[in-house]
């Protein structure tokens, strides 16, 4: 039995399913259990990052770079939260200084997809980022969703990536039309001695304007010592 503990927990489209991720408390691989998770059953279990899962995973017969991470699973068992300080720890021994030192690729300038010829080793990497690189900001099409302005320790800027993780999401969805709604969020962030961002690559998806590849998602957005509670509930 392996014993994980989630660091992504991501939304779809498709409500019923969650995307979850973690990493092995024994050998630190990252491991995103297949297939996705049931959102009803993690909402009962109030399942969130930092969460511990055991089980048995077993690596599929066939996985394409970049998505390394996929495992079967069998016998897996929601053990509560861990304590704060062993996901911080977690985090900071995963972590990376820059994107493209963490997926090991070189990045055209204001691209945020890889292409499917340079698809790297990895599709989920930890990057520490000082607390006033980070900004949430609104999605200028679509008012209920909202974008990550990113900056590495190269000082690159990743401007409007998509935040897929759940809470951000959820709270972006049922605070978007208040007055301020994320300068709260952020002064919190730019408040903290360290963030921690779980950065993702999506499936192959070829977009409107002819690029196709993997493109950049923030999975996850962790401050120490604090966090932003509202965003780490389920609504």
């Amino acid at each position: 039995m392996s014993r994980i503990i989630i660091t992504d927990l991501t939304r779809f489209s498709n409500r019923e399913i969650l995307c979850t991720a973690g990493i092995d408390t024994d050998t630190g691989q990252c491991i995103r259990p297949m297939p996705y998770l049931n959102a009803n059953r993690c909402k009962e279990l109030n399942m969130l990052p930092g969460a511990i899962l055991a089980g048995e995973f077993t690596r599929p017969q066939h996985v394409d770079p970049p998505h390394v991470e996929d495992m079967n699973y069998s016998n897996l068992t929601y053990n509560g939260q861990c304590e704060s300080e062993e996901f911080r720890n977690l985090l900071s021994g995963s972590a990376y200084q820059t994107i493209e030192e963490g997926f090991a690729v070189e990045l055209e300038d204001r691209h945020k997809h890889i292409p499917r010829e340079s698809a790297p080793k990895r599709s989920l990497i930890t990057i520490r980022a000082e607390p006033n690189g980070i900004r949430i900001v609104q999605d200028q099409y679509n008012e209920t969703k909202i974008k990550a302005h990113i900056t590495d320790a190269s000082g690159r800027e990743y401007s409007f990536l998509s935040v897929t993780d759940l809470g951000l999401h959820s709270y972006a969805e049922n605070h978007y039309n208040e007055a301020g709604n994320y300068m709260d969020l952020n002064s919190l962030i730019h408040s903290q001695d360290e963030v921690y961002v779980r950065i993702g690559l999506s499936r192959f998806y070829e977009a409107p304007n002819g690029r196709a590849g993997y493109w950049m998602q923030v999975n996850g957005i962790y401050s120490f010592p604090d966090y932003f509670e509202t965003a780490r509930r389920y609504e």
